[in-house]
């Protein structure tokens, strides 16, 4: 049995697989043909950071794979009033199928995966957000981003640009990310990022000019400055980060067919201008959209991985 927790624990081939069931998925989706991949099976999802994409699409996903979503805010269960992770962990993963979590600590996440009888994943955790580097990644391969990309990541060294160093170690693409002084990454996560990057031969570079970050690259992504728990430090970021808008004057430093990523919800004249969104918008709510198709690809796969073996339908 295998956890989607982070993306360091999956081989680079694992990931492309989990993508290319994706994009099948979503190909079948297209034709208006759900195929039962997960029939009567219950995914549990478990909030204690609200979400828009991430309840919608999951929710979405595992009803269209013949299953049906349990929505559990911490307001609804035990885990709310002081049970155990491990104790919700032991109770819940008897009576559902699957497991999603979006939580603050990363830590949580790991508890509750340690003591399931059943898979686990991310839906995000203040250290890391993989289900979105899936679907950033499927968008990439739409638009023809995907052939030794070099990509630019701008802002806070945050949960999003922790998973875009993931992702760049395990696929061996170039990344360089641009923080302001007092934002970077976490260290260790650094280290653990640079480590398997010797084996991918992936690039990967840090600084604080954003200019010199998206200098001919062919993506550049972005994030919220003031992520959900801190708002009591909106004033301090707001100073922190000027000069780190992504706008037209930036995207010009890029090549020409560059395109823009953006987890959403964005905030404009923050992270990212009102111009430089909507001329990227139909890229940016594609990539909305993909949560829904990579979450499939994930889910279908950890179900398969359960009984050791990968079966596709055709």
């Amino acid at each position: 049995m295998r956890h989607f927790l982070t993306l360091k624990d999956f081989s680079k081939d694992e990931i492309l697989e989990m993508i290319t069931l994706a994009q099948k998925i979503k190909s079948q989706t297209k034709q208006r043909k759900f195929v039962p991949y997960m029939e009567h099976q219950t995914l549990g999802m478990i909030f204690e950071k609200s979400s828009t994409r991430t309840r919608v699409s999951f929710e979405t996903g595992i009803y269209q794979l013949g299953g049906v979503g349990l929505f559990l805010s911490s307001n609804d269960i035990q885990l709310g009033r002081g049970e155990p992770m491990k104790d919700t962990a032991r109770v819940i993963s008897r009576m559902v199928d699957m497991v999603m979590i979006r939580t603050f600590e990363q830590e949580k996440l790991e508890e509750f995966a340690k003591f399931s009888k059943v898979p686990v994943i991310n839906g995000l955790t203040d250290s890391y957000h993989p289900v979105q580097l899936m679907t950033d990644y499927l968008t990439m391969i739409e638009c023809r981003k995907d052939k030794n990309p070099v990509v630019a990541y701008i802002g806070d060294g945050n949960n999003m640009t922790h998973s875009w160093l993931m992702l760049a170690a395990k696929l061996g693409f170039e990344l360089r990310i641009a923080t302001p002084q007092g934002y970077e990454c976490d260290i260790d996560i650094i280290l653990e990022a640079m480590e398997m990057a010797k084996e991918s031969g992936a690039k990967i570079t840090f600084g604080n000019d954003p200019k010199e970050a998206v200098k001919d690259c062919d993506v550049v992504t972005t994030d919220t400055w003031v992520s959900m728990g801190q708002e009591d430090e909106k004033e301090e970021r707001m100073k922190a980060f000027d000069g780190y808008i992504v706008d037209e004057t930036l995207m010009s430093i890029a090549k020409d067919d560059a395109i823009f990523l953006h987890c959403l919800p964005a905030y404009r004249g923050y992270e990212v201008s009102e111009e430089t969104f909507e001329k990227h918008a139909e890229v940016i709510f594609s990539e909305a959209e993909n949560r829904l198709h990579a979450q499939k690809g994930i889910m279908v796969w950890l179900d398969a991985k359960r009984d050791e073996k990968l079966e596709i339908r055709n």
